[in-house]
């Protein structure tokens, strides 16, 4: 953590002040380039991210700018001075939103308390709506004549004692975020609702001092209340998605034990750095990734892998930060820091996914973009029109202009493409699948070909032995006991196949031949054909295998395949299913390939090519106008990888690989690859419903509002509701995927 500063004043309401110096910011020497997370509160839409990362990017040094729609954590990468952080931050300051250090945990109490006001905002208007409506009712069924000037004007001005200061306390939502926009000399869509409530307001006031009639106190107060029932929906729906990355950022906060010098020290999570040594007690979280230096216990690896049973881990072994130690205390060398960590991979995954600039994502910014000056150039005109040309009073006609500023707020188009593409990645992500990119699960969804890798893909990219029930029991255990003592892949295998005790030998490891001992006498060996003096077979070529040879006996054959996945056959049918051309193209021998197809009933597939085979097929489907689908994990897969309309990778792939990748998925299944495609076509088909609802209602609210066929608080309903029936039905996502 660099020594550089940020000035802000993380307790005030308004913008950034100069005078509190945190430092926070991440320096990176050698790439010249800072790093830091701040928290930006009265982001409400898409135009908002627009407006934001737009006025960022137009500085030079800036290589990065991304604000998290869910989170609200906007990440700024930079080269050059680190001072330089003060002016981005007063950048956004001067947009008219509060800008702070981020902290997951402040960040969730800002959430909740902003719920909380909104819910109070709600049930004030609620309760001053109930009331209103009592003295409205006998406004509404009795005549002036009859009920006569002073009792009409003496339940008006009861109204007004209701309205005027329901609507001045409930309104601050609104009112807040459009003050803060006009200061800045921007617009957003509180602006209109802000323009529509104080007019309303104002015109019934002045009605009631004039002792008029187009009073309309009631249709204020229950026009609020509407107004503030799709924001607080709104919130709800955006803060399920908040609190799924929320909960995984807060577990790169706090503080971590290192050992150094033989004595314990808290230090923060975030300065952990290669070679430190953590204590981990039972119960804790692995804070970043590390190998266990001492001890053995167990680790809850669900957040990792998806299996809720927990995994051994010894010294040597491999773990992963945010993964829990559940049996016993142990120590971890670090090996990434936490930001750097598969962790902090997850979250910038996730992050990245939910802000990718998807086609959608595009029309609903240009139009969130336009939606200002278009909605109150309607109004005006619409007043313009009934007063000059269809000789309406001024104060009806003031009620259409007001109506239309309403009624097209651009709440449920904001909407439309933001909530499908957090609940999917969110609930991919629960599955162990992380999308790198929002436009990922919409060219995803096109795709009308998978080529798939076999080893490590298919398979499960590690040799097993198929042929252990035919060993003798003795056999085995001496095998395995030589086995044990090598870290060869297959001799690995042979260990994990035996279930036994060992027996107590000395071994002695023959580079690139096997392995040999001494037992009883007689001269042991373990490792390849011609080592253990057996001659070459041809018809085993299909197979992996190493010998056992016993001075004085009959050598024995341990046979080892890559056996598939245990699901692979049946996501094949799956995809074929969905009308999904599955290839298999790979460097393997032809023999193995052929036989991994036929077992798992791929029809289309090739052997022995080359990586520049594989992009020469690629290119041909391609220009056939086909959609593909490459699922692979070697470093010859990466071209490919990097080429295809979509790509896929399992986390046990090398980093280049996953680098290409645009999702990764953990765990042993292969399942995944068929989950990410269904959930890519069913998000879609949300994303394209939702478009088409909301400007169904833009069609019929607008002409309708300009007519003068609709009152404000009918305008209020109309635009709660879509906004309602657009995240409603993104949430069919959590029942169908």
């Amino acid at each position: 953590m660099a020594g550089a500063t940020l000035s802000v004043q993380p307790d005030s309401d308004g913008p950034v002040k100069t005078g509190t110096v945190i430092p926070f910011i991440r320096r990176d020497a050698a790439a010249d380039k800072n790093e830091l997370y701040l928290s930006v509160e009265g982001v409400h839409c898409a135009g908002c991210i627009h407006k934001i990362e737009s006025a960022l990017l137009k500085f030079p040094e800036v290589m990065q700018a991304r604000l998290n729609f869910s989170t609200r954590r906007l990440h700024l990468a930079w080269s050059g001075a680190e001072d330089m952080a003060d002016r981005f931050a007063r950048t956004v300051s001067d947009l008219g939103y509060r800008v702070t250090p981020f902290d997951p945990d402040a960040a969730m109490r800002r959430d909740d308390g902003h719920t909380r006001f909104l819910l109070l905002c709600l049930g004030v208007a609620g309760f001053a709506a109930g009331n209103i409506m009592l003295m409205s009712f006998a406004l509404w069924t009795t005549s002036a004549a009859t009920m006569g000037p002073a009792m009409r004007d003496f339940l008006h001005l009861v109204s007004a004692l209701i309205a005027v200061p329901t609507v001045v306390f409930s309104g601050r939502p609104f009112f807040l975020s459009a003050w803060k926009a006009l200061s800045a000399r921007r617009t957003n869509m509180d602006v209109p609702i802000s323009v529509g409530l104080i007019l309303t307001t104002g015109m019934s006031c002045f009605e009631l001092l004039n002792h008029g009639e187009h009073v309309y106190f009631d249709s204020v107060v229950m026009l609020t209340f509407f107004l503030l029932i799709g924001r607080y929906l709104d919130d709800l729906a955006r803060s399920s998605a908040r609190r799924a990355a929320g909960d995984l950022i807060a577990m790169m906060a706090g503080a971590a034990s290192v050992v150094e010098s033989g004595k314990i020290k808290s230090v923060l999570i975030r300065d952990l750095r290669e070679g430190m040594t953590a204590s981990i007690a039972m119960g804790e979280r692995i804070p970043a990734d590390g190998v266990v230096e001492s001890g053995a216990s167990e680790i809850d690896c669900s957040l990792v892998t998806g299996e809720t049973i927990p995994q051994p881990v010894g010294p040597g072994d491999p773990v992963y930060g945010g993964t829990i130690n559940m049996a016993a205390p142990i120590l971890v060398k670090i090996r990434k820091q936490a930001e750097d960590s598969l962790l902090g991979e997850i979250i910038r995954l996730m992050e990245k996914a939910e802000q990718g600039q998807a086609r959608y994502v595009r029309i609903a910014d240009r139009a969130a973009k336009l939606y200002t000056p278009v909605v109150h150039a309607l109004a005006l005109l619409a007043f313009l029109g009934w007063v000059f040309v269809g000789g309406m009073a001024w104060q009806p006609a003031l009620m259409v202009a007001v109506t239309v500023l309403i009624i097209t707020c651009p709440c449920a188009l904001a909407l439309a493409v933001p909530v499908v593409q957090v609940l999917a990645v969110s609930r991919l992500m629960r599955r162990g699948i992380m999308v790198k990119g929002g436009d990922v699960l919409e060219r995803l969804a096109g795709v009308d070909t998978v080529i798939f890798d076999k080893t490590g893909t298919l398979t499960l990219g590690h040799p097993a032995l198929v042929n252990g029930n035919a060993i003798a029991p003795g056999e085995m255990q001496l095998a395995a006991s030589l086995a044990a003592r090598s870290r060869h892949p297959l001799s690995r295998a042979l260990t994990q196949a035996y279930k036994g005790d060992f027996l107590d030998i000395d071994v002695r490891e023959i580079p690139g031949a096997g392995l040999e001992s001494v037992v009883q006498g007689r001269r042991v060996r373990l490792g390849s054909r011609g080592w253990c003096g057996l001659a070459d077979d041809s018809a085993l070529r299909d197979m992996m295998e190493i010998v056992l040879a016993v001075e004085g006996e009959t050598p024995v054959i341990f046979l080892f395949r890559d056996l598939p996945r245990s699901d692979a056959a049946d996501v094949v049918r799956g995809l074929e299913r969905r009308g999904i051309k599955v290839m298999l193209l790979s460097g393997d021998r032809s023999g193995i390939v052929e036989n991994i197809a036929r077992d798992l009933g791929i029809a289309q597939w090739q052997g022995q090519i080359t990586p520049d085979g594989k992009y020469k097929i690629l290119e041909g489907l391609h220009a056939g106008g086909h959609k593909v689908l490459m699922v692979g994990d070697g470093l010859n897969d990466a071209p490919v990888l990097a080429g295809a309309d979509v790509s896929i990778s399992p986390s046990s792939a090398i980093g280049m690989a996953q680098n290409a990748a645009q999702i990764v998925f953990t765990g042993d299944d292969l399942a995944p690859v068929m989950t990410a495609i269904d959930t890519a076509r069913f998000s879609q088909k949300l994303v394209r419903q939702n478009f088409i609802m909301t400007i169904l209602y833009n069609l019929i609210a607008v002409p309708v509002a300009v007519a003068g066929f609709v009152t404000p608080l009918v305008a209020a309903v109309a635009m709660s509701l879509s906004s309602l029936c657009v995240t409603v039905n993104a949430f069919r996502l959590r029942r169908r995927v």
